[in-house]
């Protein structure tokens, strides 16, 4: 026998248990013998601290052991409390609990274990089941009797989460005592549970108005499953009490504000001043009551500041892009002081900016000259190409895309010498060594040694190689170009929030399998007259809306064979024709013709603009068969039983493919998945069913990759990087060489070559591919804009008929008009992807078309006409 753990009782009935300093040993384990497990003395039970003292006590005691000592329980009357404890050796596991630790943006901060406090009069199998719950969980638990030992007993521990038993009013009221706890200050973080008897089954189901306005933070039916209470425990920790603890730190973070010696004022979007710091109220001479909740004042007319100041720092920032200059501002006093500005938008929920931010200091400058930095400077942030269309998507631009170096600012010894602090500190913290770690950490080391120009101008480079969306440009505000808005919002975001109760549900359609098809011709059956037409097919004006006519909507069966067998498909496959007749019908079958867009049509034009780019030179050398193969696979299937319907539309509406794909590229995802399904299903249609496995996956994995890369969310991703890695190096080459060497062109073959780049040149091509309507003669590309816009519409029926977010609201067949929304697809996707394609490709032609048309669209929006074609003359 061991000796007995100590016992200190408080004068307000609150037992604390120790044990014996020998239970501190992992290899010791006290166990409480029948009959006295708890002790229960002036209303108030506590089990010890299962985590701290003896945690083995819980996990090691039986059911058996626990129904008898609850009988002890009973048994034991008198106030007598009588603890029998028996140390001995055993082989049960000792539940460790540690601190853990936890991000709030860029704080690090050490989150403790969770306290419970469990308010039951009596013990029963509910608190028995809180009880094992917690000690499941790894929660440190304690049980109270009385309303006064459950806040004696808070006010020492602080628990995270109370649990007050609400069954049984006639032991106390458990409104009552939520207001005695929320009426301490520690209890604003806790989150209080009431556990509520289950109603009748005849019984309405009772308001939780009272529970709510008494303090309460949730109710939990009565329910003694183990397994029901540690759930939702587990659910209260990862929802109200992680967001709590997150609260509590940012205090630290408003304590440094009110310590700070730069001068913060915090706006909402609409300039509304929400807070100042005490170093802003002794620059400017205000009281922060004075200011907070008031609208922020122009600037003062002066001849110092530049007459276009004010809009262009609002223009800046509205586009979610850091402001950075001086200006003068005027002081309650009415004296004009100039600062040294930093104004940074802040993103909140749903994407939107939410707040501003602005850092002021006196600026020192003994000449009192604004700094001289033009429109683009002050606008801070990666100048690429892709990211500067916010600033110029309403005009044609032909440049090619270039990275603009940061403008240099003014700045001061003190602010950089603390700047190369904070990066030594940014080095020492970074574990992972991902390339885009060693990137950060070579720039890193450079600005130690930098001046301060340059190591300014690098801080914004670590800036933007810190954010996730790298390749997303920023929009102007909706009231700029609301078709380029409505447009880019809607092809390049996966949705914005699911309505539960409106699941979009189109894929329960049968999938079409070659049985069900009938035997399709072979090559030399065709038609004589779709013989004709397909002799034209290597030209980029071939017709493919003639052919859908002249094969009844069955171009892609009729225009895949001919161009399968010019480029030696059934040859590289090892398959015969009739092998790939009937997969190529297999696919057209399961596009849907009612479709005004997305339908086999689309897809073989798509294929038809994929066969034209891989006969150019630069391709052709580029990629060996294997690419041309799966270029060719991918275009034919690569919108597959698409719905006619965007995936914005899939997520909002809950569709079956959205919760497949988890919102993400979901038709993308589906169109590569079905194609492989369907053929693979029947042999008559496999296609790969006699090639070497290793061949099969590196095919299949190119398939995939090009089908995907048609999603648009990446689009400005994949231009710039084949830009950056291709484009380039090949023009640096060209420029620095006087004469075509055979040193330069191996120089430029290397470039082509490596497989990471022939991996951005497929997915360039599938994209150009994809999206070539506006480079295709001019009645080929109205014709295509009538049919885009004619499903942009009827999902916006669709949207307004079921309930749901419409994503594009300027594509409304009443008020749309379509030159305008071809203008803004052209300027914001089109213009800079065809540039840089046709700069590695060489199509003149096309670029000629997508000129012609694009003044077509835009005579068109001049004459103020909505439609696709002009009026007829009077």
């Amino acid at each position: 026998m061991g000796c007995a753990p100590s016992i200190h009782v408080s004068q307000s009935g609150v037992i604390y248990c120790r044990d014996s300093d020998e239970s501190n040993s992992p290899h010791q384990t006290t166990t409480i013998s029948q009959g006295t497990a708890a002790a229960t003395l002036h209303g108030l039970f506590i089990k010890t601290d299962a985590a701290e003292t003896i945690p083995s006590v819980i996990t090691y005691q039986s059911r058996h052991s626990r129904n008898n000592s609850h009988r002890g329980r009973r048994e034991n009357s008198g106030g007598h409390v009588r603890i029998e404890a028996e140390t001995q050796t055993s082989h049960a596991s000792v539940k460790q609990v540690s601190a853990t630790e936890e991000c709030v943006g860029p704080m690090r901060l050490t989150k403790e274990p969770i306290q419970v406090l469990l308010v039951f009069a009596k013990e029963d199998s509910q608190s028995d089941a809180f009880w094992w719950a917690c000690d499941r969980a790894g929660f440190r638990c304690n049980i109270a009797r009385t309303p006064e030992s459950a806040v004696e007993c808070f006010l020492d521990k602080h628990h995270e989460i109370i649990v007050i038993d609400g069954r049984h009013s006639r032991y106390f009221e458990p409104e009552a005592v939520c207001r005695m706890i929320r009426a301490t200050k520690p209890s604003e973080s806790t989150v209080i549970l009431a556990v509520v008897p289950q109603k009748l089954p005849d019984q309405e189901e009772p308001s939780v108005l009272p529970l709510l306005c008494a303090g309460f933070s949730r109710r939990f039916v009565e329910n003694s499953s183990v397994s029901a209470c540690y759930n939702e425990l587990i659910q209260i920790e990862h929802g109200e009490v992680r967001c709590q603890f997150k609260l509590r730190a940012c205090n630290s973070v408003f304590t440094a504000l009110e310590y700070c010696q730069e001068a913060v004022e915090i706006t909402s979007e609409d300039h509304i001043i929400q807070y100042v710091n005490p170093a802003f109220e002794r620059m400017m001479g205000y009281h922060r009551g004075e200011l907070i909740g008031k609208e922020l004042t122009e600037l003062p007319k002066s001849d110092k500041n530049r007459a276009d100041l004010l809009d262009t720092i609002n223009t800046c920032i509205k586009k979610g892009k850091e402001w950075q200059g001086i200006y003068f501002a005027r002081k309650k006093s009415g004296d004009s002081i100039q600062q040294q500005v930093k104004i940074l938008p802040v993103i909140g929920q749903g994407g939107k900016i939410r707040h501003f931010v602005a850092i002021k200091r006196a600026h020192t400058d003994n000449n009192n000259q604004v700094l001289k930095m033009n429109k683009e400077d002050r606008c801070s942030g990666d100048h690429s190409q892709s990211e500067c269309h916010s600033l110029r998507h309403r005009d044609r631009r032909k440049d090619s895309i270039d990275a603009r170096s940061v403008g240099s600012r003014g700045s001061d010894a003190p602010s950089l010498q603390n700047r190369r602090y904070s990066s030594v500190a940014r080095i020492h913290s970074m574990t992972i060594e991902a390339p885009i770690t060693k990137v950060i950490n070579i720039i890193n080391t450079a600005q130690e040694s930098s001046p301060v120009t340059v190591a300014e101008a690098l801080d914004r480079v670590l800036e933007i190689l810190r954010t996730t969306e790298l390749y997303s440009p920023q929009l102007a505000s909706k009231d700029d170009d609301p078709h380029t808005n409505d447009l880019v919002g809607g092809l390049m975001t996966d949705g914005l929030r699911r309505l539960s109760g409106n699941e979009y549900v189109f894929s329960k359609r049968t999938y079409m399998s070659q049985s069900q098809l009938a035997i399709p011709v072979t090559l030399s059956d065709v038609p004589p007259s779709i013989a004709e037409m397909l002799n034209d097919e290597e030209r980029w004006e071939f017709n493919i809306l003639d052919l859908e006519a002249a094969t009844h909507k069955r171009p892609l069966t009729y225009l895949g064979l001919k161009i399968f067998t010019s480029f030696g498909v059934c040859d590289f496959l090892n398959c015969s024709e009739a092998t790939l007749r009937s997969w190529l019908q297999l696919m057209e079958a399961n596009y849907h013709s009612s479709n005004s867009y997305h339908n086999s049509t689309h897809a073989a034009d798509v294929l038809h603009a994929t066969a034209y780019f891989l006969r150019k030179e630069r391709v052709k050398s580029s990629l060996d068969q294997l690419d041309e193969v799966a270029a060719l696979i991918a275009a034919t299937v690569h919108d597959v039983d698409h719905p006619g319907r965007t995936n914005s539309f899939l997520c909002n509406a809950g569709s079956e493919l959205a919760i497949l794909y988890n919102d993400t590229a979901v038709l993308e995802s589906h169109h590569a998945a079905l194609a492989f399904q369907l053929t693979i299903r029947d042999g008559k249609s496999n296609i790969f069913k006699n090639i070497d496995r290793n061949q099969f996956r590196t095919l299949r994995q190119a398939i995939i990759d090009m089908v995907l890369a048609t999603e648009m969310t990446r689009h400005f991703e994949h231009v710039s990087k084949f830009v950056n890695s291709i484009n380039k190096p090949m023009a640096a080459i060209e420029e620095t060489s006087t004469s075509s060497t055979n040193s330069d062109c191996e120089g430029q073959s290397n470039i082509r070559n490596s497989p990471e780049n022939r991996l951005l040149i497929k997915r360039m091509l599938i994209k150009c591919a994809d999206v070539a309507n506006p480079c295709r003669p001019l009645e080929l590309c109205i014709e295509w804009a009538g049919r885009i816009s004619e499903e942009y519409f009827a999902q916006t029926d669709e949207e307004k008929r079921q309930g749901l977010p419409v994503v594009m609201p300027v594509f409304d067949r009443n008020t749309c008009s379509v030159p305008k929304s071809q203008i803004s697809f052209i300027d914001y996707f089109i213009t800079d992807m065809f540039d840089a394609w046709d700069a590695f490709a060489s199509l003149p032609n096309l670029m000629e078309h997508l000129s012609e048309n694009y003044k077509y669209w835009k005579n068109l929006d001049d004459m103020k006409c909505k439609s696709l074609r002009p009026p007829p003359p009077s």
